[in-house]
């Protein structure tokens, strides 16, 4: 069914003229143990009929709490004043009751999770029907939910809507989860629709999707957007004014594109200095946003972001600089007593940042001077390939399929050497980690580490080789143990591999300062400090034993950006300093194009493209590196509404019964554009890996270059 086919009722009583939402003066707090957390100080904003309004921020800044106050769902506890003013109605006041009648119908959410959005046991398509009699009692049948329940399915794009509408949450991928929710956010047209994180979680292809489909759900339904992200490169081409947070408070709101070329607030700047652009091939500066946001308990006098902002004088220091409009524009006003200073800047945007915070490259590592071929190869996979049986039975079991999650994957790291391995989830990054890091036998094929066969070693080698190859995870907390003071936690592996005691209290104070913390700091648990800090334990740990090979894991994605360009910069330094290599999987390409030197795209258990990071990226061969390469957002609105975004159909094919032949064809835009006899190719011949240019290969038939940056 087309947008156009699906009709959406336009009540009444719907008023249309002026904002559809006016937040002003906004104060939230809630009650702790330390006093009264004040979560949101006076805010204000406005948002109109078809407009996308992007709220941008670190955790903790009030993006979040904001918008569950004009939703009504903050608890009881939490104190709120100021005005919210719903097509002109006041919102706070009001009773349950009332507010129950708004929401979902003039006024929707999209969650950050999706599955905790939905009801695990009930259908997908029982929860859209349900939101569609609760607002439509005795105009709509049962009959007639069910139905437009599949029909708002099928407008987000789930294949064979009717069937899987019968589906329940559990069985959705994360993506499909989201397009649900999002179904059910418009499935009684209404005028507002508030997204708070809807692609965080989400894999780069299907956040282009989701990006994709709250446009469509804005045409059909007419409502204005609230987003609410993290990501400023997130917002760039969708949204048409930005506003953003720093400790409960705007402090700098206007048109994206002017706030994007020109920003006039520090912490504007660092977020923007912060991103990797996946479109700059020459390598640039990050700039990590030093310290922490305050505690919003007791928030000391002056701007709350001066004793993280590099241009802070006296002045900064004795009040609170108001929101003011900037050079006498109405449309673009920044809370920062020094913005003539940064207008007078000649650099823009970005590079304003990196000369403002001074942020710097880090030094080449000497070894990455000698040419690729003569270094040693520290890590090699050949035809690894590792499966898993799918059995049926509670008592006798008995096999009945197979999982192919690697199915023959072959590259090599060599000495002071980043190779960036990506692919959407599912496609068997972490597998791969897993076989590698637990130096046995695999399966089929061949791993080595150092030069020597994991296949061949004993357990007294294997343990050796554990001392020169080490991981750092993705989520910090988790491999961290919260009974350990910090000290115990880097000391671990040293006390493992017989270090003394004089040579582990010498060591863990340099691994501290080595990773930009305190060794005064070594006495606490890992609960005690920040996502960012406890990223850069976890480093320490890793570096302990003085490894050549580190393996990370998704190291930044649970970050914020701020304090992701933190950690980046700190591996880079740390590559240059110890000469390291890094096998470094990450989702976010533009992360990859920022570290790597190389670059592995991995697809349903097979690399299909692999090369030098700047070849794969500026000329890349096959069509789903071209998909995922479209999909990354880039911090410039310009560029954004410009880019040729490539939406892939469909989610990744189970890996338990992977298509014929080329195994991306089922999805491959390609594909579907090929002559009958092309396509039978395709689907009868499975692609060799073919050398495409000096350091590129690509596994396509007909792989062709489309530069999509």
């Amino acid at each position: 069914m087309t947008t156009s086919e699906l009709q959406f009722d336009t009540p009444a009583d719907r008023v249309v003229e002026g904002p559809v939402l006016q937040v002003e003066d906004l104060h939230v707090s809630f009650p702790s143990e330390s006093g009264r957390v004040q979560a949101v100080r006076g805010l204000s904003y406005h948002v109109s009929p078809g407009e996308v309004l992007g709220i941008v921020g670190e955790s903790g800044s009030g993006k979040s709490v904001s918008s569950l106050a004009v939703m009504g769902l903050l608890p009881s506890s939490a104190r709120i004043t100021g005005s919210i003013k719903f097509q002109g109605r006041e919102l706070i006041g009001r009773g349950d009751a009332e507010l129950s009648k708004i929401r979902g119908r003039r006024v929707s959410m999209v969650f950050q999770d999706p599955l905790s959005a939905l009801t695990p046991v009930y259908t997908v398509g029982d929860q859209i029907a349900e939101a569609i009699l609760v607002h439509k009692k005795g105009s709509v049948s049962k009959q007639g939910a069910a139905k437009r329940a599949v029909e708002l399915l099928d407008l987000v794009g789930i294949p064979n809507a009717a069937e899987r509408a019968k589906a329940f949450p559990h069985e959705f991928s994360g993506g499909m989860r989201q397009r649900a929710v999002i179904a059910m956010a418009i499935a009684n047209d209404p005028d507002l629709i508030i997204a708070d994180e809807p692609t965080t979680a989400l894999d780069v292809t299907v956040q282009a999707q989701v990006l994709q489909l709250l446009e469509t759900a804005q045409e059909v339904t007419g409502a204005g957007i609230v987003i609410i992200t993290h990501d400023l490169g997130v917002v760039a081409g969708f949204a048409d004014r930005l506003m953003v947070m720093y400790a409960g408070r705007a402090v700098e709101k206007g048109k994206v594109d002017e706030i994007y070329q020109q920003p006039r607030m520090p912490y504007t700047l660092g977020l923007l200095g912060s991103i990797p652009r996946l479109d700059v091939s020459e390598k640039q500066a990050l700039v990590p946003i030093k310290g922490q946001p305050p505690s919003l308990t007791d928030l000391p006098p002056g701007c709350p972001f001066a004793p993280r902002c590099p241009m802070v004088v006296d002045a900064c220091h004795t009040a609170e600089p108001p929101l003011l409009d900037v050079d006498g524009s109405v449309e673009h006003a920044a809370a920062c007593i020094r913005t003539n200073e940064i207008a007078a800047t000649d650099a823009e945007g970005a590079e304003a940042a990196v000369e403002i915070f001074g942020a710097e490259v880090a030094d080449e590592p000497e070894v990455a001077k000698i040419p690729r071929e003569q270094r040693e190869v520290v890590l090699g996979l050949d035809e690894l390939v590792k499966e898993y049986p799918v059995t049926k039975g509670v008592v006798f079991k008995r096999r009945v399929g197979t999982v192919h999650a690697v199915s023959g994957i072959s590259f090599d790291v060599r000495e002071g050497e980043t190779l960036g391995l990506v692919g959407e989830s599912g496609c068997g990054k972490t597998t791969t980690l897993m076989e590698i890091l637990g130096l046995h036998k695999p399966m089929g094929g061949q791993i080595s580490v150092l030069g020597t066969n994991v296949a061949e070693v004993d357990n007294k080698r294997r343990f050796e080789i554990r001392r020169d190859m080490s991981v750092v995870f993705q989520d910090p907390m988790a491999s961290l143990d919260p009974r350990l003071t910090i000290h115990d936690c880097i000391a671990e592996p040293m006390q493992v591999h017989g270090f003394s005691k004089d040579e582990i209290n010498r060591r863990v104070p340099e691994l501290m300062r080595l990773v930009g913390l305190r060794p005064e700091q070594l006495s606490r648990y890992p609960g005690e400090f920040s996502g960012g800090q406890r990223q850069r334990i976890g480093i320490a740990r890793a570096l302990a034993l003085e490894p050549k090979l580190v393996v990370l894991d998704e190291p930044v994605s649970a970050l914020d950006v701020s304090i992701q360009a933190g950690v980046i910069n700190l591996l880079e330094e740390l590559k240059s300093k110890l000469g390291l290599a890094y096998l470094f999987v990450a989702h976010d390409l533009s992360v990859v194009r920022h570290i790597a030197d190389r670059v592995a795209v991995m697809y349903l258990g097979k690399i299909i493209e692999i090369g030098e990071v700047d070849s794969v990226f500026e000329t890349p061969r096959h069509p789903y590196t071209q998909a995922l390469l479209s999909a990354i957002p880039i911090p410039d609105p310009v560029k954004e509404r410009q880019r040729e975004r490539i939406i892939l159909t469909g989610d990744l094919p189970s890996p338990a019964n992977p298509p014929s032949g080329c195994r991306f064809r089922t999805r491959c835009f390609l594909h579907a554009s090929l002559p009958p006899e092309k396509q039978r190719q395709c689907i009868e011949v499975e692609p060799p890996r073919e050398r495409q240019a000096e350091d590129h290969e690509a596994a396509c038939h007909f792989a062709q270059i489309r530069q999509v940056l």
